[in-house]
């Protein structure tokens, strides 16, 4: 089964632009990260709309192959995904004072709560609507970004989220961190944050608390460090079928398969003589007659600025390079006298498999990494998910 976006022009007709997100790899990739982390659940992490796949249809897929949580960052996030109908649970982390609290109860979601403020708020709340939330206390282990410090902070929030557990208001189902440097191979701080996150542990522990799930493992401690699995793991790059660095290895290094194939069609072919400048500020010139094609994305599509001169494209069947400056709607290729009709498909990234580029050879091109390849590809690129029913046709 295909699902079109809307607006999308079938899968067989030239269209503008195009990401073609394949649902049964999606489900490979999670269950080949269940089996990575046997033992614990699996969190499926589909924050910014699944990392720029589509939140709704990749959080049935990662269900289906056997994920037992999904999380988002805002609780907008995670809102969206229950009035879409998703089942099961669902945590979201990133709160401001304020945040929809009686909404994220009355919906059955976990919040994280990483400080006193924030557990009032969420305190209050349940007491307003009469229901008792799901709480999960962050514990800041090095990250030094959300989270409670170690020592009398983290001791008087225990203890507080304790006293509400007692009135009823609420139910600590979790204790979590998140790592800095994971996906850096023998780093110092991984060896540090996980010490300092056990002591947090077991003084929560001792103090009363007897979370449901204890987890601090992201995609590339999932991949590369069992010893930090716990009870639950939050995978979120590597569903979408990405190494989280290339230091620690390749998708196909731990069975994983890229999931988005971003495409465009060729809008325009023409022959130049040599020395024309191309583009904004004549960053390239022809360095003789040649035929140039213009691809219809740019960086109002997510295309990034900074891959202009260096970002690959396959273009009949070769390997093209982006010809001067990447601009809001289009760029340009050299084709070095290639001539390929209005209309040929441009491949911008895709698994590989064709000779195609791949999300982190934009990545490398950009200077910057993969999660920002494909979170930033823009609104005007109709998501097309196929093998929405798992059926591989």
């Amino acid at each position: 089964m295909t699902v079109f976006a809307e607006n999308a022009a079938p899968p067989d007709a030239p269209a503008r632009a195009r990401a073609v997100v394949d649902l049964d790899a999606l489900r490979a990739n999670v269950r080949a990260l269940r089996e990575r982390a046997s033992g614990a659940q699996l969190m499926a992490v589909v924050k910014s709309d699944a990392y720029g796949h589509g939140a709704v249809p990749c959080a049935r897929a990662a269900l289906d192959a056997g994920a037992t949580w999904l999380g988002t960052a805002t609780p907008q996030e995670a809102l969206a995904l229950r009035a879409a109908g998703l089942p099961g649970r669902i945590m979201c982390w990133l709160w401001t004072p304020g945040g929809p609290w009686r909404e994220a109860i009355e919906a059955d979601l976990d919040v994280s709560v990483s400080g006193m403020w924030a557990l009032e708020e969420v305190v209050a709340a349940a007491r307003a609507v009469s229901r008792t939330a799901r709480v999960q206390l962050k514990a800041d282990t090095g990250l030094g970004r959300n989270g409670c410090q170690p020592g009398e902070d983290w001791a008087a929030l225990v203890d507080a989220a304790l006293r509400a557990q007692a009135e009823g208001l609420v139910r600590i189902t979790g204790l979590w961190s998140h790592f800095a440097c994971a996906d850096e191979p023998g780093h110092p701080s991984i060896t540090a944050q996980l010490t300092l996150f056990r002591a947090m542990l077991a003084e929560a522990e001792a103090r009363g608390v007897t979370p449901e799930v204890r987890h601090i493992a992201n995609s590339p401690a999932t991949l590369t460090l069992p010893e930090t699995h716990f009870d639950l793991v939050r995978t979120g790059i590597a569903v979408y079928g990405l190494s989280p660095s290339p230091e620690i290895g390749t998708p196909a290094d731990f069975g994983l398969r890229p999931v988005m194939t971003l495409t465009a069609s060729v809008a325009l072919v023409k022959q130049v003589p040599g020395g024309h400048g191309v583009s904004y500020g004549h960053h390239y010139t022809t360095p003789g007659a040649t035929t140039l094609g213009l691809v219809p994305v740019g960086y109002a599509d997510g295309i990034p600025r900074h891959a202009s001169g260096t970002g690959p494209v396959l273009v009949g069947g070769k390997w093209r390079t982006v010809a001067g400056r990447i601009a809001m709607d289009q760029f340009v290729v050299d084709l070095g006298g290639d001539e390929p009709p209005p209309g040929a498909e441009a491949v911008l990234f895709g698994p590989g498999d064709r000779g195609e580029p791949t999300a982190e050879d934009w990545a490398q091109a950009a200077g910057t990494i993969a999660y920002e390849i494909v979170t930033r590809i823009g609104t005007r690129v109709p998501r097309i998910h196929v093998h929405a029913d798992g059926s591989g046709a």
